[in-house]
């Protein structure tokens, strides 16, 4: 079960991620600018990397990585949050 809900919890990043892409605000408009090694491509397959090595740990009964994955994808989602609503 909870590889289940860490695979989920991972949709849950990836349309947060995005979102943040898709949102146009200045911060990442900054840092995805010219010269930088950050790129859509980089930053979504470094969010797959997370979720891979989550499910690997999670289906190898390593204690409490659902609940490290969990928090990971509360704090992405208030981030992800103010990014959007442009409150920082």
């Amino acid at each position: 079960m909870a590889i289940v809900i860490t695979f989920l919890l991972g949709i849950a990043n990836f349309a947060m991620h995005r979102a943040v892409l898709e949102s146009g605000h200045a911060m990442v408009r900054a840092m995805m600018g010219q010269g930088s090694l950050l790129s859509p491509r980089v930053t979504l397959a470094f969010e797959f990397g997370l979720l891979f090595i989550s499910l690997l740990l999670v289906s190898s009964d390593v204690e409490g990585w659902a609940w490290v994955y969990a928090f990971y994808t509360l704090a992405n989602g208030v981030a992800a949050w103010l990014i959007v609503t442009r409150r920082i």
